[in-house]
């Protein structure tokens, strides 16, 4: 028989173990909770998907620091809360094309030049250049363009030119020494560079009081090197989709056709990570507004796992909405364009793509009658299934770009 000592001992063993097990749950949860929370009033706070936390009463009015804690009595984390009206935006699914100057010319590959002597030398690679750099500036005048560059160079007739590249966010200046190429009687500097970029992208909503715009949910980057590209100027121009190419395991998809060259939706102006901003022209706001629709914008607590719809364009026509299965949701890392993971449903959009094709990045996600998000990526090994990024991140940044 047990002793009354060797019970109560018992007990408390028990007992320990249990709240380390709530107190390992709290360290859970607060490692996927973001340090700020924004919400239309901070006294009705809820986190949708995880009901089991709350805010209690201790959330002011106004906003400001507040405690979540789980069940009502363990504390999970302090946070910061802000109290704002949720946007109304016009909705969109519209397809557009891209097309983008950039602001300087990227480097997008390195290589030997052969020099009068035959000797194999790379006078970008001396100067310092790395695959991925902005040239900004050639001896103090600013570049748009690849042929501005080698006119440049040329102009030297084999004296150093002064580049001002950006690198990481920092520029830099460095003294480029071309070599002269007999196989194309030009001066060369070692490196091939892009000035411009081109696609079809999906619009996300539109702000119809400013005729600002926001698409893509994930920014443009170089098809070499991988980074952002910087925008110099850029158009949005209406699109014909033709058609897509479905997608399969291991091989992506995408939308095809052709771009309106007579026509423009506006200027892109800004490239971000989390997608593409412009401005319409007055014609293409009301055109696009009286195609879209309203619709209250929700935060991101409020979005839950669970059915919703994806409005997007698969081939000609208006934007349709399609069903799709919300099956994860990270609150913890706000702006990396994988909030969440979304399973395409709809056997007529499956039977149409394969699931998620590029082109189709930008496309609303809507659930319970609100803009929650924006397709953003597709997983190449299952098409059906993807990534989207929380409305509230793209409208942050649309905000802060004003």
């Amino acid at each position: 028989m047990f002793s009354g000592k060797k019970l109560t001992k018992t007990a408390a063993v028990v007992l320990s173990a249990a709240l380390a097990g709530l107190f390992g749950t709290a360290k859970y949860y607060s490692a996927r909770l973001p340090e700020v929370f924004t919400a239309q009033s901070a006294e009705e706070l809820k986190i949708a998907e995880y009901p089991e936390l709350s805010f209690g009463g201790a959330v002011p009015a106004s906003g400001g620091q507040a405690t979540v804690s789980l069940f009502g009595a363990i504390p999970v984390k302090t946070v910061s809360v802000r109290e704002a009206e949720a946007p109304v935006l016009i909705v969109s699914g519209e397809p557009f094309g891209i097309k983008l100057l950039m602001d300087g010319v990227m480097v997008t590959e390195l290589g030997n030049v052969t020099d009068k002597s035959g000797a194999q030398v790379c006078p970008a690679a001396e100067a310092g250049i790395e695959v991925g750099d902005v040239i900004k500036r050639v001896d103090g005048v600013s570049l748009t363009s690849n042929s501005e560059l080698q006119s440049a160079i040329n102009a030297k007739g084999g004296g150093s030119v002064e580049l001002t590249v950006s690198r990481s966010g920092h520029d830099i200046t460095t003294e480029l020494v071309p070599v002269y190429s007999s196989a194309s009687n030009s001066w060369k500097g070692g490196m091939w560079v892009r000035d411009s970029a081109a696609g079809i992208g999906t619009m996300t909503f539109i702000n119809k009081d400013t005729g600002e715009f926001a698409g893509l949910g994930h920014p443009i980057c170089d098809s070499d090197t991988g980074e952002l590209v910087p925008i110099c100027s850029g158009e949005a121009v209406p699109v014909e989709i033709e058609r897509a190419k479905r997608g399969e395991r291991g091989i992506p998809g995408e939308l095809t056709g052709s771009f309106s060259y007579g026509g423009s939706y506006g200027v892109l102006n800004r490239n971000t990570a989390c997608g593409v901003y412009g401005l319409l022209t007055a014609d293409s706001l009301a055109e696009l507004s009286s195609s879209g629709t309203e619709m209250v914008m929700a935060y991101r607590q409020e979005v839950e796992t669970g059915a919703a719809d994806i409005i997007s364009t698969v081939a000609g026509g208006a934007p349709k909405r399609y069903s799709i299965e919300i099956e994860s949701i990270d609150l913890s890392a706000p702006g990396d364009m994988r909030d969440m993971v979304i399973h395409i449903t709809d056997p007529d959009l499956i039977e149409a793509s394969g699931g998620i094709v590029q082109g189709m990045s930008g496309s609303p996600v809507i659930q319970n009658g609100r803009l929650v998000g924006a397709v953003t990526h597709v997983f190449v090994a299952d098409p059906t299934r993807g990534y989207a990024v929380f409305a509230e991140t793209m409208a942050e940044e649309l905000t802060a770009g004003g």
